[in-house]
């Protein structure tokens, strides 16, 4: 097995989803699905909250979110701690969400990205490994610093 991965999706995302799942069994990762499972109305920041915990936690090793825009799971599965969620429309925005961000989730955006780009983009995503550059450390460090500043209640930033 190459690593545990948390899937989740509103009910736009549930067909890429599976689509996505099965890519994953096929490269040797173990998928987590937290829902949805249909195509009825369901709340993103639900499953943003389910997958973001996993990572968080160390449960699962990285995330993978979908949405209709990417946006709005995104912006919920980033609340957490920890969480690095980057919303990427294509395989330069994935590469760089890892070597530049060290993103931990993936968002996908089910209505404006076609499947098989989605798929590739999720390929891109998984096998690029963060730079661990100088800037980019220091960088993940501020944030890191700003995240901790906000939960105690500071809010000062950096």
């Amino acid at each position: 097995m190459r690593g545990r991965i948390a899937i989740g999706s509103d009910h736009t995302g549930v067909e890429m989803k599976e689509r996505i799942k099965e890519m994953l069994r096929r490269m040797g990762y173990e998928c987590e699905d937290f829902g949805a499972f249909d195509a009825q109305p369901s709340d993103y920041p639900v499953f943003a909250k389910k997958v973001g915990e996993a990572v968080a936690s160390g449960r699962c090793d990285r995330g993978i979110l979908i949405c209709g825009s990417g946006i709005g799971m995104s912006i919920a599965a980033n609340k957490i701690p920890g969480i690095r969620a980057a919303a990427c429309y294509s395989t330069y925005m994935a590469r760089v969400s890892r070597t530049h961000n060290d993103s931990n989730v993936l968002v996908l955006g089910a209505r404006i990205t076609a499947v098989d780009l989605a798929l590739e983009i999720v390929k891109t995503w998984l096998e690029t490994e963060f730079s661990g550059a100088e800037r980019h450390v220091r960088r993940l460090g501020l944030i890191s610093r700003m995240e901790a500043e906000y939960l105690k209640g500071g809010g000062q930033g950096v």
